[in-house]
């Protein structure tokens, strides 16, 4: 499922670089986000596969510090360019003339690098808040890599309640900010799919939707079970179970959602594949 992962969403990115027809600020946000979720795959799924063969489990500060700044980082920086690719269907379907002053290269270069930034800024605030805490008694996590809530579990001291709360919050917000934003968008391309005339026409504009609304749903529907779930007696299995999931399912899920629902791309993959192992056919 890991080599899948990083294989299927190499052959996204492959397949937009060697078609120029795919060349559009869809397929450069796709291409983004790509990047984004093999990142965040190789930033936790090694560290748990070798801790399955290994008997020795073991991960210094440094390394606990660095995997939580990169999975915040790579995981927000994936909602920020799901929160554009839906701003950039409500551009493509709400303003269709526009469309190409509103989404310029340049403009589709800032975005992207917005979304980086930012991503960067969410790692680095809630890797510094979490290391502010006062550890003490028990080193042992109870998780295959440094999650931040089992990781919040073995801090005392009087501000762990008050931090731990601050992260939860910023964690909440940037989420439900980009899930609004998301929502939000969806609203206007509705109303604006069902003005169009013809069953025809709107059921091509939403087929353009259709995949990113998939991994919109998958991604906000895993990350809300982690951080808003109430707690009980078996929380701590129930949430590696879900981390879990959303660690490494939701990644494998997302090659294939946009290679099978995307008519565009899965053409352009079956092209690319003719051109390369048939080229005297081509």
């Amino acid at each position: 499922m890991y080599l899948f992962t990083l294989l299927g969403n190499l052959l996204i990115m492959g397949t937009i670089w060697r078609e120029h027809s795919l060349h559009t600020p869809m397929y450069l946000f796709l291409c983004a986000l790509s990047i984004s979720e093999i990142l965040f795959t190789v930033t936790i799924t090694p560290w748990m596969l070798a801790d399955m063969l290994s008997t020795h489990r073991s991960i210094t500060f440094v390394a606990c510090a660095s995997q939580i700044f990169f999975s915040f980082t790579f995981g927000y920086t994936h909602s920020f360019l799901l929160m554009i690719m839906g701003y950039d269907r409500y551009v493509a379907i709400c303003h269709p003339l526009h469309y190409n002053v509103l989404m310029s290269p340049r403009d589709c270069a800032r975005l992207v690098s917005c979304c980086w930034a930012g991503g960067s800024v969410m790692g680095m605030m809630v890797t510094l808040i979490v290391f502010h805490l006062t550890f003490c008694g028990s080193n042992e996590i109870h998780h295959f890599f440094c999650h931040i809530f089992s990781l919040l579990k073995l801090a005392c001291g009087k501000e762990t309640a008050s931090l731990t709360l601050g992260v939860i919050l910023v964690c909440v917000t940037a989420l439900m900010g980009c899930l609004f934003l998301i929502v939000l968008s969806y609203v206007f391309i509705v109303a604006a799919i069902l003005r169009i005339p013809s069953a025809e026409g709107r059921h091509k504009a939403f087929s353009t939707c259709v995949s990113h609304l998939t991994i919109v749903v998958v991604h906000y529907g895993f990350a809300s079970l982690i951080y808003l779930k109430t707690k009980g007696p078996h929380s701590m299995d129930s949430n590696i179970l879900m981390t879990t999931t959303y660690t490494v399912f939701t990644p494998f899920l997302s090659p294939i959602i946009f290679s099978l629902r995307n008519k565009e791309l899965k053409n352009a993959i079956k092209r690319s594949f003719h051109r390369t192992f048939c080229p005297l056919n081509s």
